[in-house]
């Protein structure tokens, strides 16, 4: 039951996020709005950069034969990286590219969001499932309550950020209350375990910021060729249509993955090993395809109801594309590098990263040129960029044995195939494609529910 109710904190979390969105681009005028999704991303992209390593080296080695020294290390990675991030925004507000406000929030909220994300992810790799839930659950109400809360009384830039930090710093007191301190009983670091962070975080959080480049590349090109105000459309359709997929992503990940590890580290190679990774990619593709086919079949209708009205042409022109372009992304940055990840292989994570984020932000200028300055000629080209990254990955992915189910992904893949052929161009609303679509989805979500019900072989300590 632990691990469904992770599941349930994951959906509420992505449901929350979707909201958080659509009430802050109505409150905000459209040109501030542009600039509080490059904020959001900028600082996303800032907490990766500096703390990821240490989550990815988290979730292959914690906690392991000596939890104690795991969290050593942990710790004081983190303490200095926290210090080199407030450095940076130091740096920012002295050079005068953003405003004070902007820069040293921009900073602070960049060191909640990777100590929140590593403190999360070692609840979860310690099972600590129920403790996880609710500390998810809480730190997505606040931070929406915060951002929403601070935009009504200052409907601007500077009142979003401020009510992010607020709700972040109310969140910090939560976690220490309910976690009780992390620091007991830890020592110096030992520097082997230190330099097996640095090796494996290094290359994989490398691989994050690279794939993080590709979105923040797109952004600043459909920023810069269009302008801000026009632009804030299709960076909504970005910003909204990536969530139900990185829902997926991380839910699946965090439920699947840490036994996925510990069945590799027991037994690779083994058939039970093979049955358990093919169970999940199949579990990630069907879910994905899902995601993407729904999507798809309700733009027309939730954009007439939930996108402003001055946003809503744009949105609807770019919300096609960019859904194709967030069902490949997911597949390209979680899907494919699977098993160099377990294998502990460097080179191809960070090969296939850079590869999908330049791919994706040479071929969008390509379509935009192209295409007379077109955004849905940008967009697709963009999409086409991410298939060409995910042939170039499929090597990759096909390197480690494994046993698929194909009957589910075939049904999935004909609701995709249905759903994209029916909304290609301008999204429209179709009871009978919706209700193939929904049938067509039925088989692989059912199969998903049954496996992550099921679980065999865990111990009973997981749940």
């Amino acid at each position: 039951m632990g691990q469904i109710a992770a599941l349930g904190a994951y959906v509420y979390q992505a449901v929350l996020a979707l909201v958080l969105l659509l009430l802050v681009s109505r409150i905000l005028p459209a040109r501030d709005f542009t600039h509080y999704s490059l904020f959001v991303t900028i600082s996303q992209f800032a907490s990766i950069a500096v703390f990821e390593w240490i989550r990815f080296s988290c979730s292959r080695f914690y906690p392991g034969a000596d939890e104690t020294a795991q969290r050593s290390v942990i710790a004081y990675a983190f303490a200095v990286c926290a210090a080199l991030c407030l450095l940076a925004g130091a740096g920012v507000l002295a050079s005068g590219a953003a405003a004070p406000g902007i820069a040293v929030g921009g900073a602070f909220f960049a060191v909640f969001q990777g100590g929140s994300e590593l403190h999360l992810t070692m609840l979860r790799f310690r099972q600590d499932f129920r403790l996880f839930s609710i500390l998810q659950a809480a730190r997505a109400s606040l931070l929406a309550i915060g951002t929403v809360g601070g935009a009504m009384l200052a409907p601007a830039l500077s009142g979003a950020v401020a009510g992010m930090l607020a709700g972040s710093l109310a969140y910090v007191v939560l976690a220490r209350l309910a976690g009780g301190p992390l620091a007991r009983g830890l020592h110096r670091p030992q520097r082997h375990l230190l330099k097996k962070y640095l090796a494996y975080g290094g290359v994989s959080a490398g691989a994050s910021v690279a794939s993080l480049l590709a979105p923040l590349g797109l952004k600043a090109l459909i920023t810069a060729v269009i302008g801000s105000q026009g632009a804030a459309g299709a960076l909504l359709a970005l910003d909204l249509l990536q969530r139900p997929f990185i829902l997926v992503v991380s839910a699946l990940h965090a439920i699947r993955y840490p036994e996925l590890v510990a069945s590799y580290d027991r037994e690779p190679g083994s058939p039970a090993f093979r049955e358990r990774l093919g169970g999940y990619y199949a579990q990630l593709a069907n879910c994905s395809l899902v995601t993407a086919a729904a999507i798809l079949c309700l733009l027309a209708p939730a954009a007439t109801w939930l996108v402003k009205a001055e946003l809503r042409e744009t949105f609807l022109l770019a919300a096609p594309a960019v859904t194709i372009l967030a069902l490949l992304r997911a597949w390209v940055q979680n899907l494919l590098p699977t098993p160099a990840h377990l294998t502990q292989r460097l080179r191809p994570i960070i090969g296939l990263a850079v590869t999908d984020a330049i791919l994706l932000n040479l071929s969008s200028f390509a379509g935009w040129a192209l295409s007379g300055g077109s955004l849905t000629g940008l967009l697709y080209s963009g999409a086409a960029g991410a298939a060409v990254a995910m042939i170039v990955g499929t090597s990759l992915f096909l390197s480690m044995p494994f046993r698929w189910p194909g009957l589910t992904l075939g049904s999935a893949l004909a609701a995709f195939a249905i759903a994209g052929i029916a909304n290609a161009g301008t999204p429209q609303t179709s009871l009978p494609v919706s209700l193939a679509v929904m049938l067509l989805c039925i088989p692989p979500t059912a199969a998903t529910v049954a496996a992550l019900l099921r679980r065999p072989g865990a111990s009973p300590d997981i749940s």
